[in-house]
Order: C-alpha cells, then structure tokens, then sequence
C-alpha cells in the first residue's frame, strides 16, 4: 500500500494547489481526481472555458458593432463560427489541464485518477474501471469541490434546459435563452449568447441582479446590459419549467403575485452551486457536514477529524477559485507548522462581463447595516483619456473609507479591465491604506486605473481633479 504524508482528494484550483505546496514543503503528496483531467470546475467546465467564450464573443461583437468607428472596413459578411469558438475553447481548457499535469511531474506529486472515497480517516479508496486501489496518508485534504444547484421542480434534461455545463458546449445560437438567476455565471454566459445573436432574457427572483455585490454596482451593470439588449424581469418566483419539443416554457410570479410565462428554445438554470460530497463516504471517516450540507471546519481549515482538512467550494465562504487557492496554500502551510492568515474581507469577487464588474471589501449596504460612520468617492470611467480612446465609456469606480480614519473599507469598480484593476484595492486594503495614500500614488496617464486615484482624491475632502 502505498503511504503518503498528504493526499488531496480533488484537483481544481483549490487542490492542486495544496498538493504543490504541500510538496515544495518537503511532504510526499498524492492527489485524487475522479475524472481523467485535472482542473476541477474551473478548468474544464467553469472560469476558464466561459472566459474564452466571453473573449471570442466580445472580438465577434466588436467586429461587427464597433469596427468601422475604429476606421477598420472588413468586406463581406461576418459570421459566428460556433463550431470553431467551442472547438478554441476547448483548445484553451486543454491546455491548461496538460500545464497542471506537468506541475503534478515536476513537484513529484502522485496523480491518481478515479472516485477517491474515505475507508477511515487515514486510508482512502480509489475506483477507476471497477478496480479499487487504497492508499494510506498521515493527513487528507477535501477539495471536492462544487456542482451547479438547480430548483427541485425543475429537470434538467441537459439538452434544453441546461446548466452552465452545458451551456458550454451547445452546438447552435440560441433563437431565445431564458437565463433564470441574475448571478455571476448567468450573467457571463448570458452576455456571451446574446453577442451571438440570441434573445436572452433573465428571471431574478431578489429585486436585484449580482445581489451580493454593491447596489451602485448592481445598478450600472442592468443598466449597461439593458443598452446591450438583454432583458431582465427582477422580483420574479419562478414556480415551473416545461419542455415541449424544442420548447421550453417557465412560469414565475411576479412581485404582484401574477403569473408571467416566458417562452424559449433553451432554459439556463443559474441558481448557484452546492458542495460536492456524493461519494466522499465522509462518514466513514468520522467527518461532520453542517445543515447546507458543506464540510464543517475551523479557522484553520481542520475538520473535527484532526488530521483532514477541507477546502474550496465544499466548505463556507464565497466559490471562487482564488479562495480555494488560498485555503490550499493556508492548510498546507499549516501541516508544515507555519502560523498562515486569509483576510476573507480581501478575498475579491469579479464579474466577467464586459463592463467587468469587480469588488473587495464592505459593500455600502453592509456598512451602514453595522452603523459604520463612512464616507464616498466616484468616478466615471467616461471621464477618462484611455476610456475615450477605447471607446469602453461605461461605469465608475468607487472607493469607500472610514470617515474618521480615512482607512479605505471597500473597493467597487464597474468598467474595462476591472478584474486586473481590483487587485490594486486588494493590496491597498491589505497594507491598511487610507483614500490619501491612494490618491498620493502616482498612476500612469493614460490608463484605466487613473479613475481609482480620482476615486480617492473625491473620497479626501472631494478632491477629483477631473470630475
């Protein structure tokens, strides 16, 4: 049997991280993964490949919208090559699933495929082809991840009515896509077929879409992505959905209480995801669930089995795959007796839309819900030299801070490249910076991330400069 100071059951972001770490830290590792890629979610059926599609999409949308203002003529008609964007896409998951590979060979990490399942709380059993293979570790890392939720009324047929899954690999255009859920994921895939040419109409039930984020936030993004086209019904309880053919039909109540009845060819379900534990048999290893169903763990990521840890998707916290990473990092650390933090107020969540949406830190709502004394600065990315030159005119960025200390408490920025410019709010936040030390650092002109200074010159005594 062969015997391991770490196994890592799972191999997404969150995992494959672990095991790295866990091995550039001396430990002999060995990770576990039910399908015959590594990745996870996110490389094979989540952020990497909707970021693709989202980029392809955005060229074709730029071609054929936008060109001939840049002064480009393209003869001829342009068309979608759906077949090849989900060919490229595709293209793209491999390799970055064949770069994970080579990290598993270079840091000496054993890499074993099939469904791993606790026998105790040291030995794991892994099933590939009907053959069962146990292996012994000193100490286990759960990063199984998670799996898109759907309504229990609902059936996922996976041709019509799909998940995000799926939704990644249709082989035609939608006539008219019915996205129920105003969230991350509805919202990128739902922008990525509307660029190609679909109706898309999304079905909320809060009275808000991207309902975690900052309400200005919210608020700019309907507004952008109803100038695109889409449309959005908020406030609305769906109560069925039915396929009829190429069909698909969905009832909701309205905030009235009305019934409403919208008609399509292909259902979205974008209600979230759930932790994934079918097949762990964690009971066998004496490990506890709380009531949502997600591994149960303490500030160090420990279940109340000492010697496994959990991680990612499968325990609290916001999904992303960037938290995951750091639990990974965090638990490794652990086992190798160093003394690791994760601010989670640090942790930053983006929208991959186009504008980009992108936070960290105190939304405005959570501030004034804890009676914080706080204060504002906005800008408009249209106020900007960069903006202008590249036409993307839309959204703002909006630095929150202390109104005492000045201390920036929350980061809010709607527009071109948001999710490369949040990591600026990240490392201010996490040095403690007040809106001054942002607004006395120089940014180079012209770009993007001139509009956080201007945020933060407004939030110290409404100083912008080009407001």
């Amino acid at each position: 049997m062969n015997q391991y100071d770490v196994a890592v059951i799972g191999s997404g972001p969150g995992g494959y991280v672990a095991a790295i770490r866990c091995a550039q830290l001396g430990m002999k590792t060995a990770i576990i993964e039910k399908y015959d890629t590594l990745g996870g979610t996110c490389l094979n059926v989540g952020c990497i490949p909707s970021k693709a599609l989202l980029d392809s999409s955005h060229h074709y949308e730029d071609a054929i919208k936008h060109f001939e203002e840049h002064g480009i003529d393209i003869p001829g008609e342009i068309k979608v090559n759906l077949k090849q964007m989900i060919a490229r896409k595709q293209d793209v998951v491999d390799q970055n699933t064949k770069g994970i590979e080579f990290l598993m060979g270079k840091n000496k990490i054993e890499v074993y495929h099939g469904m791993g399942s606790f026998k105790d709380a040291t030995h794991i059993n892994i099933v590939k082809d009907g053959k069962t293979e146990t292996i012994e570790a000193k100490n286990i890392i759960i990063a199984t991840g998670s799996k898109p939720s759907t309504l229990p009324f609902i059936k996922l047929d996976k041709e019509r009515i799909i998940t995000s899954t799926e939704a990644l690999k249709l082989t035609e255009v939608p006539k008219h896509m019915i996205v129920i859920g105003g969230g991350v994921i509805g919202l990128e895939l739902g922008q990525v077929y509307k660029r190609l040419g679909a109706e898309v109409t999304v079905v909320e039930f809060m009275d808000r879409i991207i309902p975690g984020m900052d309400g200005a936030l919210s608020k700019e993004l309907m507004k952008v992505l109803k100038k695109q086209k889409m449309q959005f019904n908020l406030s609305h309880k769906v109560k069925s959905v039915e396929r009829k053919g190429k069909e698909v039909i969905v009832k909701a109540d309205n905030k009235k209480g009305e019934e409403v009845t919208f008609t399509g060819d292909y259902c979205l379900v974008s209600v979230g995801r759930r932790p994934y534990t079918d097949g762990l048999n964690a009971e066998a290893a004496g490990v506890k669930l709380d009531d949502r169903g997600r591994i149960a763990v303490n500030d160090h990521l420990q279940t109340n089995v000492s010697n496994i840890y959990a991680i990612g998707d499968v325990v609290k916290g916001a999904m992303l795959a960037h938290k995951a990473e750091e639990e990974g990092v965090l638990v490794a650390e652990v086992l190798a007796g160093q003394k690791p933090h994760i601010d989670y107020n640090l942790i930053p969540g983006v929208v991959y839309t186009w504008p980009e949406v992108a936070a960290v830190g105190k939304t405005e709502e959570e501030l004034k819900d804890a009676g914080v004394d706080y204060k504002v600065g906005q800008f408009s990315m249209r106020a900007l030299g960069r903006a202008r030159a590249s036409m993307d005119l839309d959204g703002f960025v909006k630095i929150i801070a202390d109104k005492k200390t000045d201390e920036v408490l929350g980061v809010h920025m709607i527009g071109a490249r948001c999710a490369d410019l949040i990591a600026e709010g990240v490392t201010a936040m996490e040095f403690r910076a007040s809106a001054e030390d942002i607004a006395r650092m120089s940014h180079a002109h012209p770009t993007y991330a001139e509009a956080v200074k201007e945020a933060a010159l407004a939030a110290t005594a409404d100083r912008a400069l080009h407001a």
